[in-house]
């Protein structure tokens, strides 16, 4: 019998990404997708043949539950790290549905937003340099047990308690994605995205607080292979301890980045690219405190000002993956002229 994946997100920009990699890699697999509505369903469809589709949203406990319980490997991206319904039902019915013998895996999209909870207490620390940087191998206790008001870490600890000898899970947590998504419909990311509108459509470089805030990013199609890994080391039966479960947390990035340097690297290319008026030598950059980044550009201009920063080890020792994409600042270009098509 055929292995069967349940996704959820699939009109979604990580969740089409994952599916589209998925499905080419292993169209021999059996997939089922939850979708809102028929007319979001032609797309999947469209780019998917051979999914089954199921009318439903994150509220259907009963059918979250159902199609958990039914599937080898569940994989949950749409809003996925805040939807304690969703992730509730989910844990209930992989546990109903499976047994040790033959266990159910779920992976868990989170966010590295739960590493920002330092800076997320205290506005005054906003776009100040930290050097404290999390790891993934060597110290992911730490991860699973970050403060209570960390960001996700609510549904974090539902994920990371249904794990058992009959659940296994595995939260991938990934950093500011870039790159055009292959889904059917979805196909734009948000941080990076929304700071290149910001720097095109006011023709300034946005310095958040002190400037000095950094985080890590990844390609979506990089971070796409890792779900495709865990999924296949799923599907193979492989429960080895350091995949799953309280080990189970992996840091999904491919380098760092200092937002305030970022947005003057698209101010100046910007410029040289002819994507603006502003005919100067470098477009002039504005401090921005939190009340001001939110009216330009809302939550993600004030995420432009935290740190979230660590080391992701675990998929390449387990797994053996790399990062293939490049860094974010190769994308650059790539990433101004998508919104400028946009606008």
């Amino acid at each position: 019998m055929a292995p069967s994946i349940f996704i959820t997100g699939a009109t979604g920009y990580i969740g089409g990404d994952t599916l589209y990699a998925l499905y080419n890699a292993h169209p021999e697999y059996e997939y089922t997708a939850l979708v809102r509505t028929e007319e979001k369903a032609k797309p999947v469809m469209e780019a998917f043949p051979n999914v089954n589709i199921i009318l439903g949203n994150l509220d259907d406990s009963n059918i979250l539950e159902e199609q958990a319980a039914k599937a080898n490997v569940v994989i949950h991206t749409a809003d996925a790290s805040d939807n304690v319904n969703a992730a509730n039902a989910i844990a209930k019915g992989l546990a109903a549905g499976h047994k040790a013998s033959s266990p159910g895996f779920w992976l868990h999209t989170g966010g590295a937003g739960i590493l920002c909870w330092e800076t997320m207490r205290d506005d005054n620390r906003l776009g100040e340099h930290s050097d404290r940087e999390y790891n993934d191998w060597t110290a992911v206790h730490d991860l699973t047990h970050l403060p209570s008001d960390a960001f996700h870490k609510n549904v974090d600890d539902i994920v990371l308690s249904a794990g058992s000898d009959t659940v296994k899970t595995a939260i991938l947590c990934p950093p500011t994605i870039y790159g055009k998504g292959r889904g059917p419909s979805n196909s734009r990311s948000r941080q990076a995205y929304e700071m290149a509108k910001l720097v095109l459509s006011a023709e300034y470089v946005p310095i958040i607080g002190q400037g000095k805030a950094r985080w890590n990013s990844v390609h979506v199609a990089d971070l796409a292979d890792v779900f495709v890994k865990l999924t296949e080391a799923a599907v193979e039966g492989n429960t080895g301890q350091d995949l799953w479960n309280e080990n189970g947390y992996y840091l999904v990035e491919n380098g760092e980045h200092v937002w305030s340097d970022l947005a003057r690297l698209m101010g100046r290319r910007a410029l040289e690219l002819g994507l603006v008026e502003n005919k100067d030598e470098n477009l002039q950059e504005t401090s921005l405190g939190k009340e001001k980044a939110i009216e330009q550009a809302g939550f993600e201009a004030v995420s432009w000002g935290f740190n979230s920063r660590g080391k992701a080890e675990r998929a390449k020792k387990v797994l053996g993956w790399q990062a293939k994409k490049g860094k974010i600042e190769d994308h650059v270009d790539e990433i101004l002229q998508d919104e400028k098509s946009r606008l």
